[in-house]
């Protein structure tokens, strides 16, 4: 994070927490110009650090009231099946998240489900069924504490 100083940390806290903050109001909260904000987004933006703005979800809210976070062990490894399993496993909708990990299982999924019904619907339907899987082992979230992540400790110094 080279060249960073306090007032690109302080828009970068302030747009993780609400991505949807203008640049005026941004430029405002740290003592800066609409036009002086706007630019520090821009770099940051251009330098890849940030890399969009996102819009959360309250998949409760929407009738989805469990998360279960799911293991999956591939029984044939390979780079063909990698890709099977990958492109399969990303058009199931209640899938919010696909994440290659290194350990036990292969993969780590965040499944959104109306219920434990639904995710037994879920897994039995179209997560068993996907090219190469092996072994699964489901945790259900039972509740979730948002972090503020790396820049809440970082002082810009």
């Amino acid at each position: 994070m080279t060249g960073l100083d306090a007032t690109d940390l302080a828009i970068l806290r302030m747009l993780g927490a609400d991505a949807t903050k203008s640049a005026a109001q941004i430029g405002r909260a740290v003592g800066i110009g609409q036009p002086a904000a706007w630019r520090r987004i821009r770099r940051l933006m251009d330098q890849g650090i940030l890399a969009g703005r996102r819009v959360a979800v309250d998949t409760a809210a929407l009738g989805f009231g469990v998360t279960v976070f799911l293991g999956v062990r591939l029984a044939a490894k390979g780079r063909t099946s990698l890709e099977d399993f990958e492109r399969a496993v990303t058009a199931i909708p209640e899938v919010q998240t696909v994440q290659h990990v290194l350990g036990q299982f292969d993969y780590r999924l965040r499944i959104v489900a109306r219920d434990i019904s639904d995710f037994e619907r879920i897994l039995r339907r179209r997560i068993m069924t996907l090219p190469g899987v092996g072994q699964v082992e489901a945790n259900v979230m039972l509740s979730e504490e948002r972090r503020p992540g790396p820049l809440g400790g970082v002082d810009g110094s």
